[in-house]
């Protein structure tokens, strides 16, 4: 009996962290605690501790007299939607969350079991860094988990919620995983702090302003989404988990919907705008066409010429990859290049059909792009798009120029199924940029050079940029009207249900990083 009060008391010490008055000062800074955390994220009654009475091995430093069981990380598995999930969640309030030896061990040990069940794991970070105390101990613990990260990279998926402090290498175990979470106003990350940068560089800025929620969202696009509160943070996990699959050899979940398969929408046929110059927003056609308008943007605050996501079309779970018209007119430039590779290639490790949306009138044009590397960066989304063996589908909505059109999931690129829409323009150049190229002297000496380069600029239009040209070669496989958008992708992802392709054995491509 006296084992059983032995054990009530250390669970109940566990379960209460490092005591009432950090719980307190947790919860008046906005933030739950790691279990309210935890047992918002699993279906009630399903989560099942692992390691509850781990404690530190320090004895230096005063710290045999602080033994907490647990020691700062909650850590187990679950369900998630009736399907098992493995997570931890670190603990700010058991010595501000740092990260010793024995916790680093915790965490290891639930992502070894999560690759070794086939089930996504979830990261809930909330932590100062590394305990000081225990020196290169702790930073081992961290480098045991990038491997770990690493390994599991395309295998399972991984998901990091950043919940309050991340700093120093911390940093690194979030950048692996395949999606991050920020909770504005009470998160943050970077490498090395304001005080730092100050003391370095004398440049002054704040937490909030360096690595807050919306500097990652908008500016680095290390943080794919941004949650309200604590809560927001954890639905918008359980959310996107409805679109994943639990390992790379499961298919994505089906979801049941009452949206008809053969609805067409006629107001399509009139979405996009005659000139080729004017914009329009891609999300009204995304959402128009996608079960009932469901769609769960990743990166809705990075690189807003190009859209990514997920959706479901005719139930079953799909990434989408779009060139947006109304930012910067949807040319693709650095930023936009990475977005779309990254998304491309976790949908392709994780048996995620793409469905492309293109209307692009090339790469962005500057000084600062060249030297940035734009060639280099474009290149990995051409390379993605290459590599990938999931089901493609691609739609030209408008335009399709240059080396962009390649880019885009071009039947060159081994794509299954490409259509367009009637007014689609595919060249090399639009048509007034070609028209200055090809009659640059006929123009100079035209008696009214306006009249001439308008009237060559038609012939080149009715000529060369549309769609049947590709179509009459099979780069298109049909030009399609607007309003049958949804069915022929519900077709053709019914016919690409079985598609099995493989790339040259090897140990791994070298993706231009």
């Amino acid at each position: 009996m006296d084992h059983l009060k032995q054990l009530e008391a250390l669970e109940r010490q566990a379960e209460l962290g490092g005591g009432e008055d950090r719980l307190k000062r947790q919860r008046d800074a906005g933030k739950l605690s790691a279990r309210e955390r935890i047992e918002l994220l699993f279906d009630p009654g399903t989560f099942e501790e692992t390691d509850k009475l781990v404690t530190h091995r320090c004895r230096d430093f005063g710290m045999d007299e602080q033994l907490i069981p647990g020691d700062g990380v909650i850590a187990g598995h679950g369900r998630v939607d009736g399907r098992p999930v493995y997570a931890f969640a670190q603990d700010f309030t058991v010595f501000g969350g740092s990260l010793s030896e024995t916790n680093a061990e915790k965490i290891v040990k639930v992502m070894e079991l999560a690759m070794k069940m086939g089930a996504p794991m979830v990261g809930l970070n909330d932590s100062g860094g590394a305990r000081i105390q225990e020196g290169v101990l702790s930073l081992g613990g961290y480098a045991d988990i990038f491997l770990l990260n690493t390994l599991a990279s395309g295998v399972i998926p991984q998901i990091s919620a950043i919940m309050g402090p991340c700093a120093g290498g911390a940093v690194y175990s979030p950048a692996i995983t395949d999606f991050n979470i920020m909770v504005e106003g009470s998160s943050y990350m970077f490498v090395t702090g304001p005080d730092v940068i100050k003391t370095v560089t004398h440049e002054d800025v704040t937490k909030e302003d360096l690595g807050g929620a919306m500097a990652h969202n908008a500016t680095s696009g290390v943080a794919h989404f941004m949650a309200d509160d604590d809560r927001g943070c954890i639905r918008a996990i359980r959310d996107l988990l409805g679109y994943l699959p639990s390992n790379n050899l499961d298919e994505p979940p089906a979801r049941e919907t009452s949206d008809p398969l053969d609805r067409e929408d006629v107001a399509l046929d009139a979405l996009i705008p005659d000139q080729p110059n004017q914009p329009y927003d891609m999300h009204d056609l995304i959402r128009t066409v996608v079960d009932d308008g469901a769609f769960l943007e990743v990166h809705q605050h990075y690189a807003l010429n190009i859209i990514v996501g997920f959706a479901h079309l005719g139930g079953k779970s799909v990434g989408i990859v779009a060139n947006q018209p109304s930012v910067l007119a949807g040319c693709l430039d650095i930023d936009a290049s990475v977005k779309g590779a990254r998304f491309v290639r976790f949908c392709d490790a994780f048996n995620i059909p793409l469905i492309v949306f293109e209307d692009v009138p090339g790469f962005l044009p500057g000084v600062r792009q060249e030297h940035g590397g734009i060639i280099r960066h474009g290149a990995k989304l051409l390379y993605a798009f290459a590599e990938a063996t999931v089901p493609k589908i691609t739609l030209i909505t408008r335009k399709a120029y240059g080396g962009a059109y390649c880019v885009m999931a071009s039947k060159h690129l081994r794509t299954d199924f490409n259509y367009a829409y009637p007014q689609a323009e595919i060249a090399v150049m639009g048509s007034e940029g070609a028209v200055n190229v090809l009659y640059r002297r006929e123009i100079e000496q035209a008696p009214d050079p306006a009249a001439f380069r308008a009237e060559k600029t038609a012939e080149f239009r009715e000529k060369f940029a549309n769609p049947f040209v590709a179509a009459s070669r099979g780069f298109i496989d049909e030009v399609i009207r607007p309003r049958e958008t949804r069915t022929k992708l519900i077709a053709a992802l019914a016919s690409t249900a079985n598609k099995r392709e493989k790339n040259p054995p090897k140990k791994h491509g070298n993706i231009p990083l």
